[in-house]
């Protein structure tokens, strides 16, 4: 930064240069979305600055306490200017808001960019990009702000290159005003009847009055919102269209919600709830804080957007605001911790949330297969963090399945179990493609036993702490014996027998292994690969062990069972080799190779791979020598 006199040159983080330069460029088709973006973030202010005034009264300054947001159009000067008395910025708030990126959804946004332009301006469609947004319509924008209780005014101004400017300003009173000089090919946007459009069409819901003048004065303002908090209104009397915008208001995002949950609550509690499900995914979803992101009313009075008691963690997709009647207005972040009121709210709120899925899940399964998409991954932490509801949402869950191609519910899996089955089985992967690669399934695909593919995190958590369902045992398909021989498939191959010299080699193979592995041993869950490696019963699932010891919160792993395939010619070779004379030591070498073949096949990182090269060379020598 340099400062000359008053005037200091900032230049924009490096994301948000590039995003500028994709905002000055872009021949977006929707580009009026910039107002609405515009509009929120005046509302948030004043929203914010309401909340500040429980405690701090002065902060509404004499005959300046009706909040208001004024859009002024003034086609002879080309400008376009919005203003707001709500909370304002100080000096530092405009560089930390304006010029660097600290919302993670912009960070997302900047991720998902390719390169190429053409395909990168469709994203704007597709991501939420607030205050930038202004540079698709402005060649040059000034925000001048004053920040409530402050006497300094600052004017930040920049043409959407690689800078921004600061320097001190002048405003009768607190808060905010944006003025945007309007570029050549979007002075539709000065015109009354576009901006009226526009601020019905997505602004309608706010509940500050939005001001529309169309030249510099105020003969002719009017106000053109209906102004009344939206969840307070009937359901008859919202439109599908108002539901939509006021998502996009409230969630700041661009998707349509795939769900919306209204209604009133009346009784020991009284409060409003108005809930939305998104399409896609928010892109803080999987941020470490797990934050819920809906905000708190009070009596129509904002009073926080990130109240982490408000709906439990593996809720924390939804988007949208509850407005309670019985907390005090004057209610402090810290008291909402603690607060009866809000715990029991919190608790009836979810209640009503996995009542709806449930309705949505049997109504329409196909649209709640699209939210479990999104979100299943999330939801599913609520297995092993909310034992009330715990079986409520195992029975939502789904899974991916060996045998279906769509998504699978455990009472769908129960109901289609062989006759001689009498466990629900699973494997636990990175990804579905690792899953369907398996060792470990070839012999229940073989008997036509079907296993549920578990790919997210979430899933070798919750599965130590859930033993069975429905009655059902839940057992990994890669820890302990198969349990196939119990179960008699349809068109079952009747298995070769094994081979003469079988135990001879587990014999030989124990003693040269007996310092990395736990045991070897003969089995019938292969039917293409000749080894796997699996987990002793009581031991720990090796899929969350390796996680666990990936994250340095696991030592070195419990020693696991080498498995051979009896049916495979490479165990046939070695096992008639284990008969002859000498066997002990010429199959040592092999020995450790099927150990590091069994890793490779677990997506493991061998150990020693000049010892895996040197024994390979070794046995290949003596093969073709």
């Amino acid at each position: 930064m340099t400062q000359t006199d008053t005037l200091e040159h900032h230049g924009f983080q490096a994301e948000v240069a590039r995003l500028l330069h994709l905002m000055v460029h872009s021949v977006y088709s929707e580009r009026e979305i910039f107002l609405r973006e515009i509009i929120s973030n005046a509302s948030d202010a004043c929203d914010k600055l309401r909340y500040a005034a429980l405690t701090d009264s002065e902060l509404l300054e004499p005959g300046n306490k009706d909040f208001a947001i004024t859009v002024t159009a003034d086609a002879t000067a080309r400008t376009l200017t919005i203003a707001d008395n709500g909370i304002g910025m100080t000096h530092q708030e405009l560089i930390d808001n304006l010029g660097t990126i600290a919302r993670s959804g912009t960070s997302a946004f900047m991720q998902e960019l390719s390169g190429d332009e053409r395909k990168d301006v469709n994203l704007i469609g597709q991501f939420g990009v607030g205050f930038y947004s202004v540079f698709m319509v402005a060649d040059r924008v000034e925000v001048t702000s004053r920040r409530a209780g402050a006497e300094e005014t600052w004017i930040w101004e920049s043409a959407g290159t690689g800078e921004f400017t600061l320097r001190p300003g002048a405003r009768d009173h607190r808060g905010t005003s944006i003025v945007l000089h309007i570029k050549e090919d979007a002075t539709e946007f000065l015109e009354e009847v576009r901006l009226r459009t526009i601020i019905k069409t997505y602004s309608d819901h706010v509940a500050v009055p939005i001001i529309l003048s169309t030249n510099a004065g105020e003969s002719d303002a009017s106000q053109v919102n209906t102004g009344a908090a939206l969840w307070t209104r009937a359901k008859s009397d919202i439109t599908e269209q108002q539901y939509k915008e006021f998502y996009h208001h409230v969630a700041h995002a661009m998707d349509d919600p795939a769900m919306t949950l209204h209604y009133r609550a009346e009784g020991t509690l009284e409060y409003n709830v108005l809930l939305y499900v998104p399409t896609r995914q928010p892109f803080d979803l999987f941020d470490p804080a797990r934050k819920s992101r809906v905000k708190l009313f009070v009596k129509r009075v904002f009073i926080a957007d990130d109240c982490e008691t408000m709906l439990p963690p593996y809720l924390r997709f939804l988007r949208g605001v509850i407005d309670s009647e019985d907390l005090p207005l004057n209610i402090s972040r810290e008291m909402l911790q603690n607060n009866p009121v809000l715990a029991k709210m919190q608790k009836a709120v979810t209640n009503r949330v996995i009542s709806e899925f449930e309705k949505k899940a049997l109504s329409d399964p196909d649209g709640f297969n699209a939210i479990w998409d999104s979100f299943g991954a999330v939801i599913k932490e609520g297995i092993y963090e909310d034992f009330e509801r715990r079986d409520q949402i195992l029975k939502l869950a789904r899974f991916h399945s060996t045998t279906e191609s769509g998504w699978v519910t455990l009472d769908q899996y129960v109901a289609r179990m062989k006759p001689d089955q009498t466990a629900i089985y699973v494997l636990t992967a990175d990804n579905l493609e690792a899953a369907r690669r398996s060792p470990h399934l070839e012999g229940f695909r073989a008997k036509g036993v079907e296993v549920l593919l578990m790919v997210d995190p979430v899933d070798d958590f919750w599965l130590t702490g859930v033993n069975d369902f429905a009655g059902k045992p839940i057992k990994s398909v890669t820890r302990g014996g198969s349990d196939l021989a119990g179960i008699k498939g349809a068109d079952e191959k009747k298995s070769d027998p094994a081979p003469a010299g079988m135990t001879e080699l587990i014999a030989a193979l124990k003693d040269h292994l007996k310092d990395v592995v736990k045991d070897v041993r003969s089995t019938d869950r292969l039917k293409e690969s000749p080894v796997c490696l699996v987990a002793d019963d009581g031991d720990m699932d090796m899929h969350i062990a390796r996680l666990l010891q990936q994250n340095k919160q696991l030592g070195n792993m419990n020693p696991r069972i080498l498995e051979l395939n009896p049916e495979h010619p490479l165990i046939r070779a070695l096992a008639a080799r284990a008969k002859q004379d000498g066997a002990l030591d010429a199959l040592e070498d092999a020995g450790h190779l099927l150990l590091d073949q069994a890793r490779i096949l677990e997506g493991e990182t061998l150990p020693d791979p000049t010892d895996f090269t040197r024994r390979l060379t070794a046995v290949m020598a003596r093969a073709f020598g």
